[in-house]
């Protein structure tokens, strides 16, 4: 068994230590570079060729075609693995990666992103 005066001392010696973690909730953190978090879709570059709907390994991704050759793209955020393999494989870079990765709700149908020209982005409420 130590002796009291031992863990005393330890006490007070990490007591002015500063802490080995992040204090994250209140001081946000800055993501690398080429950090894969939540997919944006731009419609005004999409051509409609699919290609990202063919290289998801998960079948987050849905394009679907709307009048006037514009398209509109329904992401599955619940599905999404973050791999950002349908960035790569998009031709005209209609795909972006951002750096957010905040997406935690209470309602698993609130994990839906539908962009097409007309609203950037919309989620179900």
């Amino acid at each position: 068994m130590t002796r009291p005066g031992k863990m005393i001392r330890l006490v007070v010696e990490t007591f002015f230590k500063k802490p080995a973690t992040t204090l994250y909730p209140f001081k946000k953190v800055e993501m690398p570079a080429n950090f894969r978090g939540k997919i944006i879709f731009k419609p005004h570059l999409c051509i409609g060729c699919q290609m990202c709907m063919k290289d998801c390994p998960s079948g987050a991704i849905k394009i679907t075609k709307l009048p006037n050759k514009k398209f509109e793209c329904e992401i599955s955020l619940a599905k999404c693995i973050y791999c950002a393999q349908c960035v790569d494989s998009c031709p005209k870079k209609a795909l972006e990666s951002t750096k957010e990765f905040e997406l935690a709700v209470l309602d698993r149908k609130n994990l839906k992103a539908v962009f097409s020209d007309d609203t950037k982005e919309t989620s179900p409420e």
